[in-house]
């Protein structure tokens, strides 16, 4: 690989990372002490739309972490920001959780069901078939389709559940159209998170376990990789992809004494 800069600030995925099956990854909360006692700016994000930044931040707290609900980035917040910036003040309708909920109040936007600008899809963790066919008709009347992050799956205790993605195939099936992706491996989640804590491109690392979406981003967004064999892929699944990470690391523990 090229010589890199210095690594000045961090972004971590959550999942994978930092937490497996709902149990913090060993040394991953001594990795979080040492990135905050160090001053270095990092966020700790997620494609995962149902929660707010408070929420993550008391979850991460029961398990051992001290993250500051300001170091949390999540495909919601990436979203509403996205949306924002396009056209302030709009209107929407949303299917999510409070993760995505709020983060469009907090941006200024009107939740509703009557000629929205746009129709978003999120997370749920029960997706309604009468605001699926709402979204539909929503969409056919002219409203833009986004899509808080393209996951087709997502992780349970009971093994996968569908998650967006997989709705907005349908949506799109019964449509013709296709979201936008505002989540990651849309590089544009790299960027808003970046401009979040104020860092370079050059100077940052992404730390993530899944090829196709944590390691591609950063990849796209010019950033270092480093792809953790505490999650999804594995090292030997990393080789078939024909893009790589700038390094493969077992844990978030190897990068302790980096910080």
């Amino acid at each position: 690989m090229t010589d890199r800069k210095p690594v000045e600030s961090w972004l971590t995925d959550m999942d994978g990372v930092l937490v497996h099956e709902g149990q913090p990854v060993p040394g991953a909360p001594e990795f979080i002490s040492r990135l905050r006692s160090s001053g270095k700016p990092f966020l700790v994000l997620t494609n995962n739309s149902i929660y707010t930044a408070r929420d993550l931040q008391a979850r991460l707290n029961r398990m051992g972490f001290d993250v500051p609900e300001h170091a949390i980035w999540t495909a919601a917040l990436a979203t509403a920001q996205f949306l924002a910036d396009q056209r302030p003040g709009g209107t929407a309708y949303v299917i999510g959780e409070a993760g995505l909920t709020t983060a469009m109040h907090a941006v200024g936007y009107v939740l509703t069901d009557f000629a929205p600008d746009y129709v978003v899809l999120g997370e749920t963790r029960t997706y309604s078939f009468e605001a699926i066919t709402k979204a539909v008709r929503l969409i056919d009347g002219g409203a833009r389709f986004i899509c808080t992050n393209p996951d087709p799956t997502g992780p349970s205790t009971e093994g996968a559940l569908p998650a967006a993605g997989s709705v907005a195939a349908m949506i799109s099936k019964a449509t013709g159209v296709e979201p936008y992706f505002v989540g990651k491996p849309n590089p544009m989640m790299m960027r808003s998170a970046l401009n979040t804590i104020d860092a370079h491109s050059e100077t940052t690392a992404m730390i993530g376990d899944r090829m196709d979406t944590d390691i591609l981003c950063g990849l796209e967004a010019g950033l270092q990789t480093v792809l953790v064999l505490t999650g999804i892929s594995t090292r030997t699944e990393a080789e078939r992809y024909p893009y790589r990470p700038s390094r493969i690391v077992a844990s978030v523990a190897d990068l302790i004494d980096e910080i």
